[in-house]
């Protein structure tokens, strides 16, 4: 059986109760299907990964049970950095996923002069909300 890895914003504890909720909790019933007592690896982003099982299904949420943090040695020992010219359509997307699984730690998005694509401070935020959502379903692969 294939192990599910979920990304969860806040720090985990073993021996807690955890609420998952959002895209991640849509994805757990609707898509995967998952039933109460099904096993998941959650991870929050600070190393390690904590075996989980699910307790319960909530109007919105999903309700698990956290077990003991385990080391996880996924990351690269080097901290890298890309500096990525904003490109257009999908082709940042595209930029995002592939650097988070090759092990990217940092992107920095470039707006250059001749840069094409032109961004207010309101589409700086969702663009970056996007590329967040896109490099942590990177990292649950």
């Amino acid at each position: 059986m294939r192990l599910t890895r979920v990304h969860v914003p806040g720090p985990l504890a073993a021996g807690s109760r955890h609420a998952i909720d959002g895209d991640a909790a849509n994805h757990i019933t609707r898509v995967l299907r998952l039933r109460p007592g099904d096993p998941l690896t959650l991870f929050d982003g600070r190393g390690g990964e904590h075996a989980a099982r699910i307790e319960e299904f909530r109007k919105a949420a999903v309700i698990v049970a956290v077990a003991d943090r385990e080391p996880a040695d996924r990351e690269s020992p080097l901290s890298l950095t890309l500096a990525q010219g904003v490109s257009r359509g999908e082709r940042m997307d595209w930029v995002v996923q592939k650097a988070t699984e090759l092990g990217v730690t940092r992107i920095v998005p470039v707006l250059a002069d001749r840069t094409v694509v032109k961004l207010d401070s309101r589409q700086s935020e969702r663009k970056l909300h996007h590329w967040r959502a896109i490099a942590v379903a990177a990292c649950e692969q």
